[in-house]
């Protein structure tokens, strides 16, 4: 089952039935090696049909216009006029949908309100999510299916059919209606229900980099938290009862029924799922009075996990919650406090801190992996917060919660007293984390062997004798620090990033850069913030030039945060913006690491610079050639055929106008006579780029097709000798979740 997230592709149901009379014979022989074999084999059978199911459900339901019933997953917040609305398909063309597949639409409030549990009839027309795929970046497909939700509709028709909100939806707007105005309502909202949508982008940012994005999420810590709550009030029931009626069984029953209650209030959101089945696990044991490891509770509960969901796989949460726990069992296990420290009260912030540094230090590997970056302060962050978040906090919260019950008015101040308690309780923690230095610290791939080092120092300190650990321990840091330090066997390589709509092309080498064109921009957010930064953090690649092409903001929008991430970096354009720019004209050139750089475009600068003023640039090395184009149309190709004919001619080829019907002409291919055509596009678009005349005109004269819409990030290896090309989706990253999951032969 582990497999499952790497594979290329899904075995088909023949294979899959091969696998399962493999294993059943692997039962007969009745020994330990061949049970686990055979348990292997059906678990990845199991986990490979049920991502086959997902892809199914896919190509079933996506295309054409659907007739759906489908309830309201999303809670309404009250937040925003036009809002990302979750469905839960319960027929399609009138047939059961079974397992339930979710999409997402957009829904204007404006047009009416949605509440949870609804029921809808609705004509829609679905496609599946498709990710901009770039190394370094996030993966919106695989969380897509991880998720259950892999497809996003447009709504045609719809009609109300059961207009019942959902008991969740009814709680929280009555508990909404009571709360008192606070300073920190969104993350109490996120720390009551799991509801995060109330949260800020620059709080939610603070909270990720500092480390303690955890402590607004309802996962093992809160459900934990409220388990212990609910045992603590029944002990303290107890105290009130006569001697023969106190039972242990009564705390832990109490336990249970608060840890389910909070879960549901969460929505049951996949962590709280999974943080409520351990605890429940652990409950049963005590009940029934089963001695059992921990190492054997965490695997038994992670089997089960897979088992009802091998989706699982796919969600980083998932990596994070069990490696978690993992990380603490072999911590507490293999490098234990001595006994001194570990009863007397005094001995807590020191016991505490012991935790912190094995979660510290045995995380930095899922941190690197999946954050890309570490937080050099988030051991005090955490050393602050979470104390104060989980013991103070989430009870006042929980207290808070069970008197929302209470209709009298006097349980009514209780409650907003409570509220404005934890919030205060927030402001605390808030206030030390916000105290902290700007400590975020990006690292690339090549950081993450040296993330390994915490394992392996304890490996060696428990495994090895001590008058060999030293040694070894230089030997792995030898090791680490010619792994960072490596060169790549390319001599140069040229990336055309997957931004959607728009263009960013990276020239590298020897670990520095020149970019051509920063992406498009948009309310909160841009390409280079996303993307482009990001895929640069991860190459641990150090930008030297940006060329902005023309002032289209589809090209020249992620300037402004590409500047302050690395303000050293000189900018080149054909506009007259800046007089602090470099100016990008025809007859300029200049050499950068052993690369020529020739500006065969525009002939003069302009204040406006459109599409036919785009800077257009060949690039060099003696024997492989890029032609970069920017938006060029047919005026400028025909420009550039009468003035540089000679000095066109290129290896590889920027199609020019993102493939659009108003460039590409046959005159200019000819004139450039390219190997490789790299196309930036986005799937989905309004304009339908790159156009199905200009491809097919492309491949008519042979010329190798490639565009991001349908391979995601595109990077061209140059060696000393030869040159090859990789698409993400293909060769680079090939999973079975991009391949089959987000790409169409042609882009709609």
């Amino acid at each position: 089952m582990l497999p499952l997230p790497i594979f290329s592709q899904l075995p088909s149901a023949i294979h899959l039935v091969t696998l399962c009379l493999c294993a059943s014979c692997c039962f007969r022989f009745h020994h330990k090696i061949f049970s686990l074999i055979a348990i292997g084999l059906l678990s990845f059978s199991w986990a490979s049909f049920q991502g086959g199911i997902q892809l199914d459900q896919i190509s079933a339901l996506q295309g054409t216009k659907r007739h759906v019933i489908a309830v309201v997953e999303s809670i309404n917040l009250g937040s925003t006029s036009t809002s990302s609305v979750l469905f839960k398909i319960e027929k399609a063309e009138g047939k059961i949908i079974f397992p339930p597949v979710m999409f997402r639409t957009k829904w204007d409030k404006t047009e009416g309100e949605l509440l949870a549990g609804q029921r809808w009839d609705m004509i829609v027309s679905m496609r599946p999510v498709h990710s901009l795929l770039n190394e370094g970046g996030f993966d919106a497909q695989r969380w897509a299916l991880a998720q259950h939700a892999p497809l996003t509709a447009t709504v045609r028709n719809r009609q109300l059919l059961d207009a019942r909100s959902s008991l969740r939806q009814q709680f929280i707007q009555r508990l909404q209606q009571k709360m008192p105005p606070m300073e920190n309502t969104p993350v109490l909202i996120a720390l009551a229900f799991g509801e995060k949508g109330l949260i800020q982008a620059a709080d939610k940012l603070l909270l990720q980099q500092t480390g303690i994005a955890h402590l607004v999420a309802i996962s093992g810590l809160h459900i934990g938290i409220a388990a212990l709550f609910g045992w603590w009030l029944a002990r303290g029931l107890q105290y009130l009862l006569p001697v023969k009626l106190i039972d242990y069984r009564f705390p832990l029953f109490v336990s249970g029924v608060f840890l389910l209650f909070y879960t549901w209030l969460s929505g049951g959101n996949a962590p709280a799922l999974r943080a409520a089945f351990a605890v429940l696990m652990w409950i049963l044991l005590r009940l029934f009075r089963v001695r059992c490891h921990p190492c054997q509770i965490w695997l038994w509960v992670v089997a089960m996990l897979l088992l009802v969901d091998p989706m699982n796989l796919l969600s980083d949460s998932f990596w994070l919650s069990c490696f978690a726990v993992g990380a603490l069992v072999f911590w507490f296990q293999w490098v234990p406090l001595p006994a001194m420290f570990q009863q007397a009260w005094y001995w807590a912030l020191f016991r505490w801190g012991h935790l912190q540094v094995g979660m510290t230090l045995l995380l930095l590997p899922l941190q690197v992996w999946i954050f890309h970056g570490v937080n050099v302060f988030s051991f005090p962050a955490n050393m602050w917060a979470v104390p104060v978040v989980s013991l103070i906090t989430v009870p006042l919260v929980l207290l808070a919660l069970l008197t929302n019950a209470a209709p009298c008015a006097l349980m009514d101040n209780a409650q907003a007293l409570l509220w404005q308690l934890a919030d205060a309780t927030l402001r605390l923690a808030l206030w030390g984390v916000k105290a902290l230095p700007d400590g975020w610290i990006p690292l690339g791939e090549s950081f993450l062997a040296v993330s390994l080092m915490g394992w392996l120092v304890l490996l060696c300190w428990r495994i090895c004798p001590l008058r060999y650990c030293l040694s070894l321990l230089l030997s792995l840091f030898a090791i680490s620090s010619v792994w960072l330090n490596r060169n790549p066997s390319e001599r140069w390589r040229v990336d055309m990033l997957d931004i959607g709509h728009g263009l960013s092309v990276l020239i590298s080498k020897n670990g520095r850069g020149i970019l051509y064109d920063t992406g498009n921009r948009w309310e909160g957010g841009s390409a280079a913030e996303q993307n482009i930064i990001p895929y640069l953090n991860w190459k641990n690649i150090q930008l030297e030039q940006i060329i902005i092409s023309h002032n289209d903001m589809d090209h020249r929008g992620g300037l402004a945060p590409l500047q302050n991430r690395y303000p050293a970096a000189s900018v080149r354009e054909s506009a007259l913006s800046d007089q602090h720019h470099l100016k990008c004209i025809a007859g300029e050139q200049w050499r950068w690491q052993g690369l020529d750089f020739n500006v065969l475009w525009p002939d003069k600068m302009s204040e406006d610079a459109g599409n036919n003023d785009s800077c257009v640039i060949r690039i060099d090395d003696g024997s492989f050639s890029l032609l970069l184009t920017g938006d060029i149309e047919t005026e400028t190709e025909k420009a550039l055929v009468r003035k540089w004919r000679s000095e066109l001619q290129a290896t590889v080829l920027q199609v020019p106008h993102h493939g659009s019907n108003t460039s590409s002409t046959p005159p200019f291919l000819r004139a450039v006579k390219p190997v490789i055509a790299l196309a930036s596009a986005s799937r989905f678009n309004k304009w339908h780029l790159p156009a199905h005349k200009v491809v097919s005109r492309y491949n008519k004269a042979h010329y190798d097709w490639h565009s991001t819409s349908e391979s995601g990030q595109l990077s061209l290896f140059v060696f000393d000798d030869y040159w090859t090309i990789k698409g993400l989706r293909e060769q680079l990253i090939p999973r079975w979740y991009h391949r089959q999951f987000g790409v169409s032969t042609d882009n709609e």
